[in-house]
């Protein structure tokens, strides 16, 4: 059995990008700057209006496994695909970038395999409307334990955890995490997710997380406060390890009683989507190779700058590079 550095388990989802102006989005009826959950006839009107589209693998996790695969560490990506175009797509796109795929397209699967259309406006804004599809209905049956035992950081979706059948995959999931000796973890995803399942998300954070990150509006929702110092002060509590990103503001790391603030570079995005995503993938690289609370924050950092520098939600340079120039490896 192949050992990991990180297994991840995520909505196998196709990103499917254009560019567009305000008035597009208007006439559309697309609302700027969140994403949008989408049913099946809405996904292929949209489909059919974008031009010059480019397809992606996609995901919030599977975009983070391929910023780890860029960064040169064992990754798989476990996730619920179709038997379908889309679907033998997104399997062989993650081989091709070097991240194992231990789910095969599934024959059986009722829906079509997941897509997100990603519209993204001059001023770096994307507006996400999303088709969850096949993907979403991943569960405990599509789960391959023995993967999970044999990496170090398993890192969990929170989008996945609106459906039961996510929840109860990702307790199993964490369980076997530990019985292997590894550390779990989870994406908040969006504040929304977390509203709609806030009871769940605190007992899963408190009983069988080893880190969470999360952004500001996830953190105070999920504590339901607009205190971020207070919902920080209860996630320390929760939680070994805590990440809060601040949209361009310093970024928030607390384990135990270390708090480490990381500086921020800001810069104007070209296109936004995919920042925490890389975030975590930098992140993560910091902590699967041995460093840090400061540095791992660091090279979160400074693979998310590296994505919002250009289109698309995945690494165009070798990030690695990156942080020898900054001193980090």
């Amino acid at each position: 059995m192949t050992k990991y550095q990180v297994v991840g388990i995520g909505n196998a989802m196709v990103d499917v990008l254009t560019q567009c102006d305000d008035d597009f989005l208007d006439w559309m009826g697309i609302e700027k700057g969140i994403m949008q959950l989408i049913e099946r006839d809405r996904a292929e009107k949209l489909y059919a209006a974008m031009k010059e589209r480019t397809q992606a693998p996609g995901g919030s996790v599977g975009n983070t496994l391929a910023g780890l695969g860029n960064l040169g560490l064992k990754t798989a990506f476990i996730g619920r695909v179709k038997d379908d175009a889309l679907g033998r797509f997104y399997a062989k796109s993650l081989e091709t970038e070097g991240t194992d795929f231990p789910n095969p397209p599934s024959a059986s699967a009722e829906l079509p395999t997941s897509r997100s259309m990603i519209f993204v406006t001059k001023d770096g804004e994307r507006s996400m409307n999303t088709y969850l599809g096949a993907g979403a209905d991943f569960g405990p049956g599509d789960l391959d334990e023995d993967v999970i035992r044999v990496s170090d950081y398993l890192f969990l979706e929170g989008y996945l955890f609106d459906k039961d059948q996510g929840k109860s995959a990702f307790l199993k999931a964490a369980k076997a995490s530990h019985a292997g000796g590894g550390k779990a973890g989870i994406s908040l995803s969006d504040p929304f997710c977390v509203d709609r399942h806030r009871a769940d998300f605190r007992r899963l954070v408190h009983d069988q997380m080893d880190y969470v990150i999360g952004n500001r509006h996830e953190w105070c929702s999920l504590y339901q406060t607009d205190d971020l110092d207070a919902a920080l002060d209860q996630a320390r509590v929760d939680c070994p390890m805590v990440v809060c990103t601040r949209s361009g503001e310093d970024v928030l790391l607390i384990r135990g009683e270390e708090k480490v603030e990381v500086p921020v570079h800001r810069v104007v995005p070209v296109d936004a989507t995919g920042a925490g995503d890389q975030f975590a993938a930098g992140f993560l690289y910091g902590m699967a190779t041995g460093q840090n609370l400061a540095t791992a924050g660091r090279m979160g950092c400074i693979a998310a700058a590296e994505v919002i520098s250009h289109f698309g939600a995945r690494p165009e340079t070798d990030v690695k590079a990156l942080f020898r120039a900054h001193g980090l490896v």
